[in-house]
């Protein structure tokens, strides 16, 4: 009996866990390599959600910064018709960032992975 119980806590890991790594459905994901042929394109708009002092001491030519904690009251600062590719240090916030864009009706988001963190410039 005691390995069935050992069964559902694995099977209720594996769900949770996945559910946790698992893309957003609507959010794309790319590697900053694939970052850099997409820089500069007219029809997207390249946001940073890391802190004005992390912004400050390095970012890429484009991207404009909007602090995670800010977004919620400046998102109506970017346009819902262009292509979104958010960016923070490791992925962690700008997955978070674009899970909000999501939910404030944005349909083309793109969230960088790795971050600055990954990025060779």
């Amino acid at each position: 009996m005691e390995w069935l119980l050992w069964i559902a806590v694995g099977i209720i890991a594996y769900f949770a866990i996945s559910r946790f790594t698992a893309p957003t459905k609507g959010i794309k994901t790319m590697s900053t390599d694939e970052l850099k042929p997409a820089l500069g394109k007219k029809n997207k708009q390249y946001i940073d959600v890391r802190t004005p002092a992390e912004f400050k001491a390095n970012h890429i030519k484009g991207f404009k910064n909007i602090p995670l904690n800010d977004l919620p009251k400046r998102v109506n600062e970017l346009s819902k018709d262009k292509e979104t590719l958010v960016i923070c240090q490791s992925g962690m916030r700008s997955s978070r960032a674009s899970q909000l864009l999501k939910k404030n009706g944005f349909t083309n988001i793109v969230n960088i992975r790795g971050g600055m963190s990954s990025y060779r410039g």
